[in-house]
C-alpha cells in the first residue's frame, strides 16, 4: 500500500487513473515526448504516470517540478522588477517542447491557504508576464495543435476545506472517492467508460452544431438573465477533441461540458455567480457581472473584489467572453452536491462562462484563420481564459433561432435534447 495521501486508494486504482491520463487524456503516441507538470507533493503520482508513459512507448518523459512553498517565497520576497519578468530560458523550454511535438499532463490540487498572505497584485503581474511570454504556447493549447490533459489528486488541506466536518483522514478518503467518481475512474474499465461517455457528447454536439442558434438565453432565480449571441458558423466542442494530426484526446479529466464561443460584442444582461471562483489561490464569492455589447461594464464581489478586478483588468480582452458552456446537473460531479473549491471540478457541475480568450476550434476552419480573421468573425482574444460557474438547479436555457424561434435546451439544470 502506498502511504501518505495515497493510503486511501489502492495501487490498482491509482494505476488505472494514471493509465487514463496517458492513454485517454493525452492519448500518448509511441516515440512521443511527454511533459508532466507536477508539484513535488504529488511526486508519487507523477512518477507513476511516467512509468505508464514509458510502457506506452514514450520517447522521453520529463517531469517539470514545482514547489508551492518556494513559489510563495518568490511572490513574497522577489525583487519587484523580477515579478514583471518571465525569463527567456523558461519560454525557450516550452518552444523546444512544442517544436518536438510534446504532450502535456498537468497534475493539480488545491491549497487555498498557501498564498493567503501574498499580494494578489504581484501574483497578477507575474501571471501576466508569463502569459505574454508564453503566448505562442497557449495559442497552440487553445487551438488543440498540441495535446494536453489536466487532472487532479487530493491533498489534506484541500480535503478538509471540502469536508470541514470530517477528520483529516476521512476528508481525504471522501475527496479521493469524489475525484475518481467524477473522473469516471472508479469502475473496472475506466477507458471503456470514457468511450461511452464521449458518445453522449457527440450526439448533443451534433444537434447543437446543426441547429446554429443565433443566441442562448440563460435565466434562473438567482438573478441571472443573460443573452449570449453566437457568431455564424460556430462549433460546439467538448468531451474528446481532435488535434491537428487527427488524434483524439481529452483536455480535462473530469469533463462534462459542451462549449462554444460567444460573439464578442453580443452578450448582454446579468450573470450571478453560483459558486465561489478560485483564481490565483484566492476566493471570489457572492459576485455578479453586468454585460453590455459584450463587455463587462460592472462587477461586484462580496469577497475577493480586488482579485476579481485584477482578473478583469488583465487586458482589454479580459473584459469580454471567450466561452459559453452547457453542463447538466445530472453528472456524477453535480450529483455529489459538493463545493470543490477547485475550478476544474466546480465548472463541471453546472453551466459556466469563460472570461477571456476564445478557442479557434469553436468556429468552422478557425484553426487555419489568422488572428485578424478570427476577430472579424466575433472571436475574442486575451492573455487568459478563466471559467466562472453560474448554473443552478433551476437554470433554464433557451436556444434562439433566426426569426426568434425558441427551442428549450435545458430545464431545471438538465438537458432537454
Amino acid at each position: 500500500m502506498i502511504k501518505g495521501i495515497y493510503e486511501f486508494i489502492s495501487e490498482a486504482q491509482l494505476k488505472n487513473y494514471a493509465e487514463l491520463a496517458v492513454r485517454v487524456g493525452v492519448n500518448l503516441q509511441k516515440n512521443q515526448l511527454l511533459i508532466i507538470h507536477s508539484d513535488i507533493q504529488h511526486a508519487t503520482f507523477a512518477r507513476l504516470i511516467q512509468t505508464v508513459a514509458y510502457e506506452v512507448g514514450a520517447s522521453n518523459v520529463f517531469i517539470d517540478w514545482t514547489d508551492e512553498q518556494s513559489t510563495k517565497e518568490f511572490y513574497l520576497n522577489a525583487a519587484d522588477s523580477v515579478i514583471d519578468h518571465f525569463p527567456d530560458w523558461q519560454a525557450a523550454r516550452f518552444k523546444e517542447w512544442d517544436d518536438a511535438g510534446a504532450a502535456y499532463i498537468h497534475i493539480i490540487s488545491e491549497n487555498l491557504d498557501v498564498f493567503k498572505n501574498v499580494s494578489t497584485e504581484r501574483m497578477s503581474r507575474f501571471q501576466k508576464a508569463s502569459r505574454t511570454k508564453l503566448k505562442a504556447h497557449y495559442a497552440k493549447i487553445r487551438s488543440h495543435e498540441i495535446r494536453w490533459c489536466l487532472l487532479a489528486v487530493p491533498y489534506f488541506a484541500w480535503a478538509t476545506k471540502v469536508f470541514p466536518h470530517l477528520s483529516k483522514e476521512e476528508a481525504l478518503q471522501s475527496l479521493w472517492q469524489l475525484i475518481l467518481r467524477g473522473a469516471r475512474a472508479d469502475g473496472k474499465n475506466p477507458i471503456k467508460d470514457w468511450e461511452n461517455h464521449n458518445r453522449a457528447f457527440e450526439s448533443r454536439k451534433k444537434f447543437l452544431n446543426d441547429s446554429q442558434f443565433e443566441a442562448l438565453h440563460f435565466t434562473n432565480s438567482r438573478g441571472t438573465d443573460l443573452l449570449v449571441g453566437l457568431p455564424k458558423n460556430h462549433l460546439y466542442i467538448g468531451g474528446g477533441v481532435i488535434d491537428k494530426n487527427g488524434i483524439p484526446f481529452f483536455p480535462n479529466i473530469p469533463t462534462e461540458e459542451i462549449f462554444t464561443a460567444p460573439h464578442k460584442n453580443k452578450v448582454k444582461g446579468k450573470l450571478a455567480g453560483a459558486k465561489p471562483l478560485i483564481y490565483e489561490g484566492s476566493v471570489i464569492d457572492e459576485f455578479y457581472l453586468i454585460f453590455k455589447d459584450g463587455r463587462i461594464t460592472h462587477y461586484y464581489a462580496t469577497k475577493g473584489q480586488e482579485v476579481l478586478q485584477n482578473l478583469i483588468e488583465t487586458d482589454e480582452g479580459s473584459h469580454y467572453l471567450g466561452e459559453i458552456a452547457l453542463v447538466s446537473n445530472n453528472s456524477p460531479l453535480s450529483q455529489a452536491d459538493t463545493l470543490f473549491y477547485n475550478t476544474l471540478f466546480d465548472e463541471n457541475t453546472a453551466c459556466h462562462i469563460g472570461i477571456g480568450n476564445a478557442s479557434p476550434s469553436n468556429i468552422q476552419n478557425g484553426i487555419d484563420q489568422s488572428e485578424e480573421g478570427l476577430k472579424a468573425t466575433g472571436m475574442n482574444t486575451s492573455l487568459l481564459l478563466v471559467n466562472v460557474t453560474f448554473g443552478t438547479e433551476d437554470m433554464k436555457v433557451v436556444g434562439i433561432k433566426e426569426g426568434g424561434i425558441e427551442v428549450l435546451l435545458m430545464k431545471d439544470g438538465d438537458f432537454q435534447f
